[in-house]
């Protein structure tokens, strides 16, 4: 037989009702009711499943957010330890020409002077870089700087690596400025006293009327090689030592009226012309800052200003290369 019947008896004095179902179609049925089941069931586990993963998920996701945030404040930090070693990096150069060291050239485009100093020392930060980059390089690391539009699209270990790599080239930069410093120090500590003999200050207040080199002259107006600078100012503004010194000499000196001599040491001379009064004489030994003059009007002038001059091994150079205050 191909059917199934089901008879249904509601009472005794109810009709016997009858019902024939095709084999096929039951066992259709309950395959079909045994795949819902099994597709209920697989929901139900999935289901559960998403709610015991749940908190594990938030809280991989909370721990991702804050590596999120570490990375770019590391990234932030790295930026600002560049900045501060560039500005440690400028400060250096400045020190080296204070200190007459070199490393850094003059206005002139020359040395301020020369310098005895350890050998080796002009070229340190140049070998160190040198060997940094090749260190790199050998060890195929690359050093690339990274806008922010590509760092966002950056997989996370990318952006680690590129952390990483710049974290190591900032640490030989600063292993370079250590061993450019350490030595830098040592230097100036053999300098110390050429330091306090350098003219390094302006020697009166006012303003740079006229600078070294050739300009046309205020008397003859011809082309004339002036041997200084001129700064103009209020009368009886004071005139204090740019360094310290000896006094070689004190009072008139031709055109440039009352005129004081200082001799520095280590071949360095400075002028000081057109003064209205002087309060040294020769032979006095003063130190940087002490007044020694009144700017004045005296000699050739066309109005109250300083001559100053500063010659070195007995050639006058551009007083400016030496004014760092």
């Amino acid at each position: 037989m191909d059917r199934y019947s089901l008879i249904v008896v509601a009472d005794e004095t109810a009709p016997i009702r009858r019902f024939d179902i095709l084999k096929s179609v039951v066992h259709r049925s309950l395959w079909g009711l045994g795949l819902l089941a099994a597709l209920l069931l697989v929901g139900l586990v999935d289901y559960v499943g998403l709610r015991i993963e749940q908190p594990e998920v938030i809280l991989l996701r909370a721990e991702a957010d804050a590596q999120r945030e570490r990375l770019e404040l590391f990234e932030t930090t790295l930026t600002q330890v560049t900045a501060k070693l560039d500005a440690v990096k400028e400060l250096e150069r400045k020190v080296r020409i204070i200190a007459n060291l070199p490393g850094a050239a003059a206005t002139g485009g020359g040395e301020i002077a020369e310098v005895t100093i350890p050998d080796g020392v002009e070229n340190a930060v140049e070998e160190v870089e040198t060997e940094a980059a090749e260190s790199i390089e050998a060890e195929h690391v690359p050093v690339q700087k990274l806008d922010d539009s590509a760092k966002v699209d950056l997989p996370p270990a990318q952006r680690v690596g590129g952390l990483r790599d710049e974290a190591q080239r900032l640490g030989l930069v600063a292993d370079v400025r250590g061993v450019s410093l350490k030595q830098l120090v040592d230097a100036l500590e053999k300098k110390h006293r050429r330091l306090a003999s350098s003219p390094a200050i302006w020697p009166t207040k006012g303003w740079l009327t006229s600078a070294y080199g050739y300009r046309m002259s205020p008397f003859t107006a011809k082309r004339t090689f002036h041997s200084g600078i001129d700064v103009a100012g209020r009368l009886g503004t004071s005139v204090v030592a740019p360094a310290r010194g000896k006094v070689t000499f004190s009072g008139r000196r031709g055109p440039l009226g009352n005129t004081v001599i200082l001799d520095h040491g280590y071949g360095v001379r400075t002028f000081f012309g057109h003064n209205d009064e002087i309060f040294v004489k020769r032979g006095d030994e003063v130190e940087r800052g002490r007044k020694i003059a009144t700017l004045g009007n005296s000699g050739r002038s066309t109005g109250p200003h300083l001559h100053y001059v500063v010659e070195v091994n007995g050639k006058t150079r551009n007083p400016l290369d030496y004014i760092f205050d």
